[in-house]
Formats: structure tokens, C-alpha cells, sequence
């Protein structure tokens, strides 16, 4: 296949140039060396090589690569990561086949901005409402292997805010413009010296969308800074302000996938279906060194939403507000003469949700969209999450680190029936069991830059308000939380300084998997229904060949070839054991070379081959394999003294690929309808952009 050729040659020319040094056996140069990587996001930082665990991290000019519009759009370059992306408000991330039969969005992972939670209290996360320019670094640690955040089954994001940089102060103001009639403008400005550093960015994005009824308009603002105050203490602030409001046209059936891949859902359409909300964010945080080795961390936080979505089916109106804490306290000390570093915290979410839904009177007024109807639903939900965790770093060996971990979770909440014409009442408190989660790994270094570990964690996901919730508004709660316990095996280690590398081998078994069950068009209840295996294969490759002085390239690959499969799957008296677990591919394979020149030229090119992917359960239906390549160029220069211009521009889907960047799991057709299961991807499209940096 074209994918393996692309292989072959990208590692083909890191063997050439690795022979060649072993040959000349002249010590590398540092400037071809890559750099090292220190995780933030573990809590007890660490070198990358030094963790034992699947952990991935995405730095800032990674996440430039592509187009300005989603900050999800560089995770496919991460090693058993897969992101579907069936609009710019429509996007599931899955982690390791975690999350991967989630209906719209993506649940069953934790994510957070700069170690404030922005996963809700039922497990949904949208990130792509922070915009790029707020973003410094993003760090994914894959599978259930962080003690420290919950456990999440599928693994954590952590999102980590720009900061100007000691001494750095800037003004910058940039547009983009694109197919579809995308338009994003930017302002933004960093100020920092020694005891402050400051930042600030508002973006406006907005977007005709490939198809029809996707129009796309956000408005973000993000603020963040640190004040120092001495040597010993920082005061760390985080706000995000987003208002959106993006229409849907939702998934369509076969024909019109093939035939006329812009349309839109008929229904979706005819109802003109949008989401439109007003999203807060806004964290306090205090670190205080009490000595050398001591030191604490305490975070406040708030998060709410108001949020409204015509749907053909009905009307969504949801408020939710979120109030929480995190405290995470870090020693360094000797135990049984051993060095040893210990992280001891809480943290705690409480969040209130409020539903109502109403009858959509759409097909009584043509051509008017949705129209408000009578109250069929009304709701409120109180949840709390209190999560205890610790983790012990023992290094017992000169060259063996063993780490132990637990986590443990009460997650409860109270049901208030809002609703008074039916006789139904669900008033109560409800808990899930409380779930203690254990992680134990160990690190060897084989030898100063080559290291091997082994790591066996537990993990949970709680179902969603979604999932819990049927279509007459009522709440099934005897729902369990997804329960999974992983195995792992890897290797990171340099070769000759310049080539970086990784492999994993793993084995996720998932118990009382929550499933999707259709019981309409675009409506579904949840169902715990079976087990899974995810098991699978990651290999990541980063190379750094220093041309000349003055220019470098810099190939890299990353693969994940997965072998997931129900265990024990039986639904609505169907026996599906056995077969491949449905909405993700068995292969992930990403290439690319990037240039880079010291004159500030840089080229960036990217590959990307996905497998077919079962669409339903009985594994009767497959979406067809594709292949995306995209290209982008820039040109950062000066002007005058402090001026700075940035020039750039790229093509996504340089062969126009007709392709489904995303599917609809298990999608059922009602009276002479298709099933509707696929989103159809971008076709051939530009973007370019222009900005102008001002430092002082």
C-alpha cells in the first residue's frame, strides 16, 4: 500500500544518515540533538523519557502545523489518539478505542487548562472552544495511568496557557482567511518581567462550512497570568470566555454521501438545528515552596454554561454552573535511604445542571426553522465529584524507579423532577460505588538515554446526563460506570541523539460498557451491555538531520495498529462477542517532514492513512479507508527593529479525497430512510494568513 512506501523511505532516510555517523564515528553535534522534554501535567514533573507511562506532548509550533481553526487538529499525530471531526462544533476524541461509540461529542477522558478541570461533571469535554493562540502546550497521557487526574479511562488532556516568557512583551494582531468563507481575526498581548508575566487573546472565527446548515461563529477571549510574590510563591489566574453558536447538519445516509456529500440532513435542515451557548471558565491558583522539598498547590475554580439547541426531535434549553477545588501537596525526601518524591491531593467538583426540554413545532411553519412548543421535559441535577489521589516515585535502584499510585472516587447526585403533568416522579439522591484505583509501574534505564517500563492501572468513566437520560426526559438510574483495568509494556529511548523513539504494547479490558442503544432518529438511551478488549500497538519516530548550519529536516512517523474486540457483547438478544468493537479504525498510520531554516522559512507537510472502521455492531457495514495530505508554508521576518510579520498558507486534502471524517456508530433507519452514519470530510481547501508582532 501507498502508506508502507512512505514508511519505508522516511525510515530509509534516518538509517542512511545513522549509518553514516556510526561510519564517520564523530561525535553529533548538540544542534542536531532534540531537545528534552519536561512533562508539566504529571504533577511530580519529569523528563518524558522518565515517565513510565504512554504520555504524548504537542508543543506550540506542533499545533500551528495545520489550519487555524480547531486545536484538536495536531492530535492525530499522536499514537493511538483518533479525532473525528464531523464539523468545527463536532468532534469526538478518542483515546486507545476509549470513547469511540460516543454519539456526538467525546466523554470517557478527563481534560484540563492549566490543572483546572474543563471535563463536566458528567464526563463531556469540548476543548476546541479554547482557541490555538491561548495554547502553549498540550500534553495527552493515554489510557487509565494518571492517578493524579481522576483515572479517566481513555486517559487526560491537559492544556497548558501561553505565557509570554520571562522579560517578554508583545502586541500581535493576525487574520486568516479560507475556503468556505473562513475568517478568523486575532488580537492578543503578552507583558511579563520578573515577578509578573501576563497574556491576553480575543479571536472571532467564522465559517460557511463545507456543507449545508453549517454555518460556524465563536467569539473567545482567554486571559491568564502568574504574579510572583518572592521566591517562594506565585498567584496563577485562568479565565475563557467563549460565545457560539453553530448550526448542524448532522450525519447522512450512503446515497447522499456519495452523490452529494454538502447536504445536509433532511430533517436537520428543514428544522435549521443549531447549539448556541455562552461557556465561563475561571480558575485562582496559589503555589507556595515551604521549603527546598516542600511544596503545595491549591486551586479555586467556577465553570458554567447556557446553552440552547433546536433538534428535530425537540428543544434543548441547559444551564449548568460548576464549582470546585484542587489541592496537591509535593515532597521530595528519602525513604529507607532511597530518594523518593510523593504527591498527596483532592480535588472536588460540585456542579449543578438544569434541562428542560420542549416540542419542536418546525413542520407547522415551513421555512421558519424551529419553533418553540410546549414543555415535555424539566429537570435539575446536582453532581459531586471528590476524588482522593496519591503517588509515590521510589527510585529503589541506580537504575530501576518504581512508582505506585491511588486514586480514589465518590461521584453522587441529586435528582430534582421539575416536570408536574405526568405521574412520574424521580426526585431522589443516587450514588455511583465508590471506585478506588490503583497504578503501579516501574522504569529501568538500559542505559542513559534508552529506557523500558512496565505500568498496570485502573480506570472509570461515569455515563453522561445523555446517556442517562431517555427520550421522554427520564432518567435511567441504575446505569453503572465503565470500569477498566490496563496493562502495559513500552520503550522511549534516543539513538545517537538525534532519533527519538517509542513503542507500547497494551491491553485495556472494559466491564459494564455503556452502549448506545437507538430507539428513534437521532435518539438513543444508554445501556450497560458487555465487555471489550483493546488491545494495541503504538510507534512513534522523531528525527532531527541538521542539513547546514543554517537549515534542518526533521521526518517523523507515528503508527497504532489496534486489535479491539467485544469480549462479552450481547444486546437486545444479538451475540456480538467476538466481533470488532464499532467507530474506530484498526490502523493509524501519520507521516510527514518538516523544513526549517534559520532565515524563518519553515515547511510542513503531513500525511495521514486511517483504516475502515466498522460502522455497526454485527460488523456487516465498513467505512472505506482514506488518505489526507496536507501542506503548509511560513515565513516569519522582521521589519525595522521590533516589527515581526508572519506570512503563511497551506491546502488541506491535497488530493481531494471524497472520504468520512466522521461516523454515526450503529445508525438505524426509520420508515423508508437510509441509515445515517457518515459525515462527510472537507473536500480540496486553502487557507493563508497574515500577522504583525509588535515586541517591546
Amino acid at each position: 500500500m501507498k502508506y508502507y512506501a512512505i514508511t519505508a523511505l522516511i525510515l530509509g532516510i534516518c538509517s542512511i544518515n545513522l549509518q553514516a555517523q556510526e561510519e564517520n564515528l564523530e561525535p553529533v553535534l548538540d544542534s542536531t540533538a532534540l531537545p528534552q522534554v519536561i512533562l508539566k501535567g504529571t504533577s511530580i514533573q519529569a523528563e518524558l523519557k522518565q515517565t513510565p507511562a504512554a504520555v504524548n506532548q504537542l508543543q506550540q509550533e506542533e499545533l500551528n502545523r495545520n489550519s487555524p481553526t480547531l486545536l484538536s487538529a495536531s492530535f492525530n499525530r499522536v499514537p493511538g489518539v483518533y479525532t473525528q471531526e464531523g464539523a468545527l462544533n463536532t468532534n469526538r476524541i478518542t483515546i486507545r478505542g476509549i470513547g469511540a461509540r460516543a454519539q456526538y461529542g467525546t466523554n470517557r477522558l478527563k481534560a484540563y487548562f492549566n490543572e483546572i478541570p474543563i471535563t463536566t461533571g458528567d464526563g463531556q469535554t469540548a476543548i476546541n472552544d479554547i482557541d490555538l493562540e491561548a495554547i502553549e502546550s498540550v500534553e495527552i497521557i493515554k489510557g487509565p495511568n494518571s492517578s493524579l487526574y481522576g483515572s479517566g479511562l481513555g486517559g487526560v488532556l491537559h492544556l497548558f496557557a501561553y505565557e509570554p516568557g520571562k522579560e517578554r512583551s508583545f502586541a500581535k494582531i493576525s487574520s486568516s482567511f479560507g475556503s468556505y468563507q473562513m475568517q478568523k481575526n486575532t488580537v492578543s498581548a503578552g507583558y511579563a518581567d520578573e515577578k509578573k508575566s501576563l497574556f491576553a487573546t480575543y479571536n472571532h472565527l467564522q465559517s460557511e462550512g463545507y456543507r449545508d446548515n453549517s454555518d460556524y461563529d465563536r467569539k473567545s477571549f482567554n486571559f491568564n497570568g502568574t504574579i510572583y510574590s518572592g521566591e517562594h510563591s506565585a498567584v496563577s489566574f485562568l479565565g475563557n470566555f467563549t460565545r457560539l453558536k453553530a448550526y448542524i447538519p448532522s450525519s447522512i445516509g450512503k446515497t447522499a454521501f456519495e452523490e452529494n456529500p454538502e447536504s445536509a440532513a433532511f430533517t436537520w435542515r428543514s428544522a435549521q438545528g443549531y447549539e448556541s451557548y455562552d461557556r465561563f471558565v475561571m480558575g485562582l491558583s496559589y503555589t507556595q515552596h515551604f521549603t527546598e522539598n516542600f511544596e503545595n498547590t491549591t486551586s479555586v475554580f467556577i465553570n458554567s454554561r447556557d446553552a440552547y439547541e433546536p433538534r428535530p426531535f425537540d428543544i434543548l434549553k441547559e444551564n449548568s454552573f460548576g464549582l470546585g477545588a484542587r489541592t496537591r501537596f509535593n515532597y521530595s525526601t528519602k525513604l529507607f535511604s532511597f530518594p523518593a518524591e510523593a504527591s498527596l491531593g483532592a480535588e472536588f467538583l460540585s456542579e449543578n445542571y438544569d434541562g428542560s426540554n420542549y416540542e419542536n413545532l418546525y413542520e407547522d411553519f415551513p421555512d421558519q426553522g424551529s419553533v418553540r412548543g410546549n414543555q415535555i421535559a424539566n429537570f435539575e441535577q446536582d453532581r459531586n465529584y471528590y476524588n482522593l489521589f496519591a503517588q509515590l516515585n521510589l527510585q529503589v535502584l541506580p537504575k530501576l524507579k518504581l512508582v505506585g499510585g491511588l486514586n480514589v472516587n465518590v461521584t453522587d447526585y441529586s435528582l430534582t423532577d421539575l416536570y408536574l403533568e405526568d405521574d412520574i416522579d424521580q426526585t431522589g439522591d443516587y450514588q455511583f460505588e465508590t471506585i478506588w484505583s490503583p497504578r503501579v509501574a516501574a522504569l529501568y534505564e538500559l542505559t542513559s538515554t534508552k529506557n523500558l517500563y512496565v505500568n498496570v492501572s485502573k480506570g472509570f468513566s461515569t455515563p453522561t446526563v445523555d446517556e442517562t437520560l431517555t427520550p421522554q426526559g427520564l432518567i435511567n438510574t441504575t446505569l453503572k460506570p465503565e470500569i477498566g483495568w490496563n496493562y502495559e509494556v513500552g520503550f522511549k529511548g534516543n539513538w545517537f541523539k538525534n532519533l527519538y523513539s517509542e513503542i507500547a504494547l497494551y491491553s485495556i479490558q472494559v466491564n459494564d460498557l455503556l452502549v448506545a442503544e437507538r430507539v428513534a432518529e437521532d435518539q438513543y438511551v444508554g445501556v450497560n451491555a458487555g465487555k471489550t478488549d483493546h488491545n494495541g500497538i503504538e510507534v512513534l519516530l522523531k528525527y532531527n538531520w541538521q542539513i547546514s548550519p543554517k537549515i534542518s529536516l526533521q521526518p517523523y512517523a507515528s503508527a497504532n495498529f489496534n486489535f479491539y474486540k467485544f469480549d462479552e457483547f450481547i444486546d437486545e438478544g444479538e451475540d456480538y462477542s467476538g466481533n470488532d468493537l464499532t467507530g474506530v479504525p484498526d490502523q493509524k498510520i501519520n507521516l510527514g517532514i518538516d523544513l526549517l531554516t534559520e532565515s524563518g522559512f519553515r515547511f510542513f507537510s503531513n500525511a495521514l492513512f486511517v483504516s475502515e472502521i466498522p460502522l455497526n455492531d454485527t460488523n456487516s457495514l465498513f467505512s472505506e479507508s482514506y488518505q489526507l495530505i496536507n501542506l503548509k508554508a511560513a515565513y516569519d521576518f522582521m521589519v525595522f527593529q521590533d516589527f515581526e510579520i508572519n506570512l503563511n498558507v497551506g491546502v488541506n486534502n491535497l488530493l481531494d479525497e471524497h472520504y468520512a471524517v466522521s461516523i454515526l456508530p450503529n445508525a438505524v433507519g426509520f420508515g423508508n430512510s437510509e441509515p445515517r452514519y457518515y459525515y462527510p470530510g472537507n473536500d480540496r481547501n486553502f487557507y493563508g494568513g497574515v500577522g504583525v508582532k509588535y515586541l517591546f
